[in-house]
């Protein structure tokens, strides 16, 4: 069965002159798709940051004493998980048209300073803000479940040892909590990642516009789409791998993979049961 499925892909990809594989190797590394790649890169990277912010601080307000914090935050992600991502690019891209001109002042008083909404909200920015928005909702939840996971005696100890919030987590806190949302946290990046393809709705010239423009124009639509695979595969796999070195880095001592019991071990349970 192995030996059939291995023949039936090899024929699929390798012997189908329709993949064109001529023109993916020459299209892969091409300037053209390299700037698109760079961009879609450094949105990432952008998106990312911003949104694990605003996810801290969302998870802090969602944790917080204080009504209207927690109030907040639960609204914020109640919204976010509702709207596809899709639907909220969109909204921040045509913001001009509800606030034409963002200004700072005194509500309904004066105005000290304001600029047209589209000169701040360019293509670039609003695929940033977009997608920093959706992130931050889906990380606070996931920071929240990381913190709640923590037992309560962490925290206990480290008001004992007269430790300030911030030290407590920087020493004690913070390496255990990313141990435990490391895995959610990576596959919300790696959707992320995914998701910049979603920005070619507002023209933005990310990876997968690039090869759209080209292949509108040469018709090639296959092998321009197997190019932006083929970069997304190592780009993801790029992810996983600093996915795992962060499990490996901060999992010490907490290995809970199956180990074989040795026959000794397991004459003595035997043994111990039989009694």
């Amino acid at each position: 069965m192995a030996v059939y499925a291995a023949l039936v892909l090899t024929r699929f990809f390798v012997f189908n002159e329709n993949w064109q594989w001529d023109v993916v190797g020459s299209y892969l590394f091409s300037k053209v798709v390299m700037e698109g790649l760079r961009n879609t890169i450094y949105l990432t990277l952008c998106t990312t940051a911003l949104g694990l912010v605003l996810g801290v601080i969302t998870a802090w307000c969602r944790m917080s004493h204080l009504v209207v914090l927690r109030t907040a935050a639960v609204l914020y992600i109640w919204v976010m998980r509702a709207m596809p991502p899709l639907v909220m690019l969109l909204l921040v891209f045509f913001f001009g048209a509800l606030v034409p001109t963002l200004s700072i002042g005194i509500p309904f008083g004066p105005t000290f300073a304001s600029v047209p909404a589209n000169d701040v909200i360019t293509r670039f920015s609003a695929a940033v803000i977009g997608l920093s928005i959706y992130l931050g909702a889906y990380s606070a939840e996931i920071f929240r479940s990381g913190v709640m996971a923590l037992h309560s005696g962490q925290f206990e100890a480290c008001k004992a040892l007269g430790l300030p919030p911030l030290a407590a987590y920087r020493r004690i806190l913070g390496p255990q909590l990313i141990r435990v949302i490391t895995p959610s946290m990576a596959n919300e990046v790696i959707t992320i990642f995914k998701s910049t393809a979603l920005v070619s709705v507002i023209g933005y010239r990310e990876l997968l516009t690039t090869v759209q423009v080209i292949y509108a124009k040469n018709f090639e639509t296959i092998p321009l789409l197997t190019v932006a695979v083929i970069w997304y595969l190592v780009l993801t796999s790029v992810a996983m791998f600093g996915q795992s070195r962060l499990e490996k880095r901060f999992g010490r001592g907490f290995n809970r993979r199956h180990r074989p019991v040795s026959k000794e071990v397991s004459t003595d349970l035997a043994a111990g049961v039989s009694r």
